[in-house]
Protein backbone atom coordinates (compact mmCIF):
# COMPACT_ATOMS: atom_id res chain seq x y z
CA UNK A 1 0.00 0.00 0.00
CA UNK A 2 2.81 2.45 0.73
CA UNK A 3 4.00 2.20 -2.88
CA UNK A 4 0.51 3.03 -4.08
CA UNK A 5 0.51 6.14 -1.90
CA UNK A 6 3.48 7.57 -3.74
CA UNK A 7 2.65 10.54 -5.98
CA UNK A 8 -0.54 12.59 -6.07
CA UNK A 9 -3.77 11.88 -4.26
CA UNK A 10 -6.72 14.24 -4.45
CA UNK A 11 -9.25 14.89 -1.69
CA UNK A 12 -12.49 15.09 -3.65
CA UNK A 13 -15.21 17.66 -3.13
CA UNK A 14 -18.89 16.78 -2.78
CA UNK A 15 -20.65 18.69 -5.57
CA UNK A 16 -24.19 19.88 -4.85
CA UNK A 17 -27.17 20.79 -6.99
CA UNK A 18 -29.00 24.11 -6.61
CA UNK A 19 -31.27 22.30 -4.12
CA UNK A 20 -28.12 21.34 -2.13
CA UNK A 21 -28.48 17.65 -2.90
CA UNK A 22 -25.44 15.53 -3.72
CA UNK A 23 -24.78 15.91 -7.46
CA UNK A 24 -23.76 12.38 -8.43
CA UNK A 25 -23.36 13.24 -12.13
CA UNK A 26 -20.87 15.99 -11.34
CA UNK A 27 -19.06 13.76 -8.84
CA UNK A 28 -18.71 11.04 -11.49
CA UNK A 29 -17.43 13.65 -13.94
CA UNK A 30 -14.78 14.82 -11.47
CA UNK A 31 -13.60 11.26 -10.73
CA UNK A 32 -13.14 10.68 -14.45
CA UNK A 33 -11.41 14.05 -14.85
CA UNK A 34 -8.79 13.49 -12.15
CA UNK A 35 -8.23 9.90 -13.29
CA UNK A 36 -7.64 11.02 -16.88
CA UNK A 37 -5.39 13.75 -15.48
CA UNK A 38 -3.03 11.15 -14.05
CA UNK A 39 -3.51 11.27 -10.26
CA UNK A 40 -2.29 8.24 -8.36
CA UNK A 41 -5.03 7.76 -5.76
CA UNK A 42 -8.30 9.28 -4.55
CA UNK A 43 -9.37 10.35 -1.06
CA UNK A 44 -13.07 9.95 -0.32
CA UNK A 45 -14.89 11.98 2.36
CA UNK A 46 -11.91 13.99 3.52
CA UNK A 47 -12.04 17.59 4.74
CA UNK A 48 -12.67 18.97 1.25
CA UNK A 49 -15.82 16.82 0.91
CA UNK A 50 -17.71 18.85 3.57
CA UNK A 51 -18.25 15.55 5.37
CA UNK A 52 -19.51 17.19 8.60
CA UNK A 53 -22.54 18.51 6.69
CA UNK A 54 -23.39 15.16 5.06
CA UNK A 55 -25.93 12.74 6.49
CA UNK A 56 -25.10 9.06 6.93
CA UNK A 57 -27.13 8.30 3.81
CA UNK A 58 -25.36 11.00 1.80
CA UNK A 59 -21.94 9.71 2.86
CA UNK A 60 -22.96 6.26 1.62
CA UNK A 61 -24.11 7.81 -1.68
CA UNK A 62 -20.79 9.64 -2.09
CA UNK A 63 -18.84 6.45 -1.39
CA UNK A 64 -20.93 4.40 -3.82
CA UNK A 65 -20.73 7.02 -6.56
CA UNK A 66 -16.94 7.28 -6.36
CA UNK A 67 -16.44 3.51 -6.14
CA UNK A 68 -18.59 3.02 -9.24
CA UNK A 69 -16.92 5.83 -11.19
CA UNK A 70 -13.43 4.67 -10.20
CA UNK A 71 -14.00 1.18 -11.65
CA UNK A 72 -11.23 -0.22 -9.42
CA UNK A 73 -8.74 1.85 -11.40
CA UNK A 74 -7.07 3.84 -8.59
CA UNK A 75 -6.47 3.10 -4.91
CA UNK A 76 -9.15 4.65 -2.68
CA UNK A 77 -8.57 6.16 0.77
CA UNK A 78 -11.58 6.75 3.02
CA UNK A 79 -11.76 9.59 5.52
CA UNK A 80 -13.03 8.45 8.93
CA UNK A 81 -12.12 10.71 11.83
CA UNK A 82 -13.54 12.80 14.62
CA UNK A 83 -13.17 14.01 18.18
CA UNK A 84 -14.89 11.04 19.82
CA UNK A 85 -12.50 8.09 19.70
CA UNK A 86 -15.13 5.43 20.30
CA UNK A 87 -17.41 6.88 17.62
CA UNK A 88 -14.56 6.77 15.10
CA UNK A 89 -13.94 3.11 15.94
CA UNK A 90 -17.65 2.30 15.65
CA UNK A 91 -17.84 4.02 12.25
CA UNK A 92 -14.86 2.02 11.03
CA UNK A 93 -16.47 -1.22 12.20
CA UNK A 94 -19.88 -0.41 10.69
CA UNK A 95 -18.61 0.71 7.26
CA UNK A 96 -18.00 -1.65 4.34
CA UNK A 97 -14.30 -1.07 3.82
CA UNK A 98 -13.87 -3.71 1.11
CA UNK A 99 -13.34 -1.20 -1.77
CA UNK A 100 -10.82 0.89 0.18
CA UNK A 101 -7.07 0.60 0.64
CA UNK A 102 -6.55 2.80 3.72
CA UNK A 103 -8.27 5.11 6.20
CA UNK A 104 -7.38 8.79 6.58
CA UNK A 105 -8.06 9.89 10.15
CA UNK A 106 -7.82 13.49 11.32
CA UNK A 107 -6.57 14.63 14.70
CA UNK A 108 -9.43 15.27 17.15
CA UNK A 109 -10.70 18.84 16.85
CA UNK A 110 -12.12 21.17 19.53
CA UNK A 111 -11.16 18.87 22.46
CA UNK A 112 -7.50 19.96 22.11
CA UNK A 113 -5.96 16.77 23.54
CA UNK A 114 -2.38 16.63 24.77
CA UNK A 115 0.28 14.77 22.78
CA UNK A 116 -0.34 11.75 25.02
CA UNK A 117 -4.04 12.07 24.27
CA UNK A 118 -3.36 12.18 20.53
CA UNK A 119 -1.17 9.10 20.84
CA UNK A 120 -3.84 7.24 22.82
CA UNK A 121 -6.56 8.24 20.31
CA UNK A 122 -4.71 6.86 17.28
CA UNK A 123 -3.41 3.85 19.20
CA UNK A 124 -6.99 2.87 20.03
CA UNK A 125 -8.01 3.25 16.37
CA UNK A 126 -4.99 1.32 15.11
CA UNK A 127 -5.81 -1.62 17.38
CA UNK A 128 -9.31 -1.88 15.88
CA UNK A 129 -8.87 -0.91 12.23
CA UNK A 130 -8.78 -3.67 9.59
CA UNK A 131 -7.20 -1.23 7.13
CA UNK A 132 -3.92 0.71 7.24
CA UNK A 133 -4.19 4.20 8.73
CA UNK A 134 -2.95 7.56 7.45
CA UNK A 135 -2.60 10.12 10.23
CA UNK A 136 -3.94 13.56 9.26
CA UNK A 137 -2.32 16.56 10.96
CA UNK A 138 -4.06 19.84 10.10
CA UNK A 139 -3.71 22.25 13.04
CA UNK A 140 -5.21 25.19 11.14
CA UNK A 141 -8.56 23.38 11.27
CA UNK A 142 -8.38 21.31 14.46
CA UNK A 143 -6.65 23.64 16.92
CA UNK A 144 -4.07 21.01 17.83
CA UNK A 145 -0.79 20.02 16.16
CA UNK A 146 0.84 16.62 16.47
CA UNK A 147 4.54 16.92 17.09
CA UNK A 148 7.08 14.98 15.07
CA UNK A 149 7.77 12.94 18.20
CA UNK A 150 4.13 11.83 18.51
CA UNK A 151 3.84 10.98 14.82
CA UNK A 152 7.05 8.97 14.89
CA UNK A 153 6.07 7.22 18.12
CA UNK A 154 2.83 6.06 16.48
CA UNK A 155 4.65 5.06 13.29
CA UNK A 156 7.15 2.96 15.24
CA UNK A 157 4.62 1.37 17.59
CA UNK A 158 1.97 0.41 15.00
CA UNK A 159 2.89 -1.14 11.65
CA UNK A 160 -0.62 -0.47 10.33
CA UNK A 161 -0.08 3.29 10.76
CA UNK A 162 1.58 3.65 7.39
CA UNK A 163 1.63 7.37 6.56
CA UNK A 164 0.96 10.93 7.60
CA UNK A 165 -0.85 13.65 5.69
CA UNK A 166 0.97 16.65 7.13
CA UNK A 167 -0.94 19.86 6.46
CA UNK A 168 0.60 22.36 8.87
CA UNK A 169 2.72 23.98 6.16
CA UNK A 170 5.59 23.93 8.66
CA UNK A 171 8.65 22.69 6.80
CA UNK A 172 10.67 22.34 10.00
CA UNK A 173 8.05 19.93 11.37
CA UNK A 174 8.12 18.11 8.02
CA UNK A 175 11.90 17.72 8.17
CA UNK A 176 11.80 16.38 11.72
CA UNK A 177 9.35 13.69 10.59
CA UNK A 178 11.22 12.88 7.40
CA UNK A 179 14.67 12.51 8.95
CA UNK A 180 13.64 9.86 11.50
CA UNK A 181 10.59 8.06 10.10
CA UNK A 182 10.70 4.23 9.81
CA UNK A 183 11.06 2.54 6.44
CA UNK A 184 7.44 1.38 6.26
CA UNK A 185 6.14 4.93 6.78
CA UNK A 186 5.20 7.43 4.06
CA UNK A 187 5.16 11.22 4.23
CA UNK A 188 2.42 12.95 2.22
CA UNK A 189 2.04 16.70 2.16
CA UNK A 190 -1.41 18.04 2.92
CA UNK A 191 -0.43 21.57 2.00
CA UNK A 192 -0.34 22.33 -1.73
CA UNK A 193 2.13 25.21 -1.51
CA UNK A 194 4.76 23.23 0.40
CA UNK A 195 4.29 19.91 -1.40
CA UNK A 196 7.26 20.32 -3.73
CA UNK A 197 9.73 21.39 -0.99
CA UNK A 198 8.63 18.40 1.11
CA UNK A 199 9.23 16.11 -1.87
CA UNK A 200 12.76 17.51 -2.22
CA UNK A 201 13.36 16.69 1.44
CA UNK A 202 12.28 13.07 1.02
CA UNK A 203 8.48 13.13 0.97
CA UNK A 204 6.52 10.77 -1.28
CA UNK A 205 3.88 13.15 -2.63
CA UNK A 206 0.67 14.80 -1.53
CA UNK A 207 -3.03 14.64 -0.88
CA UNK A 208 -3.98 17.75 -2.80
CA UNK A 209 -6.85 20.18 -3.21
CA UNK A 210 -5.65 22.16 -6.23
CA UNK A 211 -4.88 18.83 -7.88
CA UNK A 212 -8.63 18.31 -8.36
CA UNK A 213 -8.76 21.25 -10.75
CA UNK A 214 -5.31 20.72 -12.29
CA UNK A 215 -4.62 16.99 -11.97
CA UNK A 216 -2.31 16.79 -14.97
CA UNK A 217 -0.14 19.75 -13.93
CA UNK A 218 0.01 18.96 -10.21
CA UNK A 219 0.67 15.25 -10.75
CA UNK A 220 3.43 16.06 -13.23
CA UNK A 221 4.97 18.55 -10.79
CA UNK A 222 5.12 15.91 -8.07
CA UNK A 223 6.40 13.28 -10.50
CA UNK A 224 9.17 15.56 -11.72
CA UNK A 225 10.10 16.43 -8.14
CA UNK A 226 10.29 12.77 -7.14
CA UNK A 227 12.50 12.07 -10.15
CA UNK A 228 14.86 14.94 -9.32
CA UNK A 229 13.93 17.15 -12.26
CA UNK A 230 13.84 20.27 -10.13
CA UNK A 231 13.91 22.85 -12.93
CA UNK A 232 10.74 21.63 -14.65
CA UNK A 233 9.05 20.86 -11.32
CA UNK A 234 9.76 24.39 -10.07
CA UNK A 235 8.31 25.88 -13.26
CA UNK A 236 5.02 24.04 -12.69
CA UNK A 237 5.01 25.00 -8.99
CA UNK A 238 5.28 28.69 -9.83
CA UNK A 239 2.63 28.40 -12.53
CA UNK A 240 0.21 26.78 -10.09
CA UNK A 241 1.03 29.04 -7.14
CA UNK A 242 -1.51 31.82 -7.98
CA UNK A 243 -4.32 29.27 -8.31
CA UNK A 244 -3.31 27.66 -5.01
CA UNK A 245 -3.72 31.05 -3.35
CA UNK A 246 -7.13 31.64 -4.95
CA UNK A 247 -8.34 28.17 -3.95
CA UNK A 248 -7.83 29.04 -0.26
CA UNK A 249 -8.52 32.78 -0.31
CA UNK A 250 -12.06 32.35 1.05
CA UNK A 251 -11.55 28.91 2.54
CA UNK A 252 -11.71 25.31 1.39
CA UNK A 253 -13.72 23.94 -0.40
CA UNK A 254 -15.34 27.30 -1.28
CA UNK A 255 -12.41 28.28 -3.50
CA UNK A 256 -11.81 24.97 -5.22
CA UNK A 257 -15.51 24.62 -5.99
CA UNK A 258 -15.46 28.07 -7.61
CA UNK A 259 -12.48 27.00 -9.74
CA UNK A 260 -14.14 23.72 -10.73
CA UNK A 261 -17.34 25.61 -11.57
CA UNK A 262 -15.38 27.97 -13.82
CA UNK A 263 -13.97 24.90 -15.54
CA UNK A 264 -17.49 23.53 -16.11
CA UNK A 265 -17.05 20.49 -13.87
CA UNK A 266 -19.65 21.27 -11.20
CA UNK A 267 -21.65 24.08 -9.58
CA UNK A 268 -20.02 26.29 -6.92
CA UNK A 269 -22.57 25.49 -4.20
CA UNK A 270 -21.49 24.71 -0.64
CA UNK A 271 -23.48 24.02 2.52
CA UNK A 272 -23.78 26.20 5.60
CA UNK A 273 -21.87 27.22 7.60
CA UNK A 274 -19.78 27.69 4.43
CA UNK A 275 -20.96 30.20 1.86
CA UNK A 276 -20.37 30.39 -1.87
CA UNK A 277 -17.37 32.25 -3.24
CA UNK A 278 -17.79 36.01 -3.63
CA UNK A 279 -18.28 37.54 -7.05
CA UNK A 280 -14.88 39.20 -6.75
CA UNK A 281 -13.14 35.86 -6.14
CA UNK A 282 -15.01 34.26 -9.04
CA UNK A 283 -13.82 37.08 -11.28
CA UNK A 284 -10.22 36.64 -10.10
CA UNK A 285 -10.49 32.93 -10.89
CA UNK A 286 -11.92 33.58 -14.36
CA UNK A 287 -9.06 35.96 -15.16
CA UNK A 288 -6.43 33.56 -13.78
CA UNK A 289 -7.78 30.65 -15.82
CA UNK A 290 -7.41 32.68 -19.00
Amino acid sequence: MTKQLRGTGVALITPFTAEKRVDTKALTRIVEYVTDGGVDFIVVLGTTSEAPTLSKEEKALVRETIIKANKKHLPLVLGIGGNNTQSVIEEIKSTDLTPFDAILSVTPYYNKPSQNGLYAHFAAIAKESPLPIILYNVPGRTGVCMTAETILRLANDFKNIIAVKEASGNLVLDMNILKDMPKHFTFLSGDDTTTLPSVYMGGSGAISVIGIAFPKEFSEMVRLGLNGNTSKANTLQYELLPMMALAFKEGNPTGIKAILAAQGLCEPYVRLPLVEASDSLKEEIRKALK
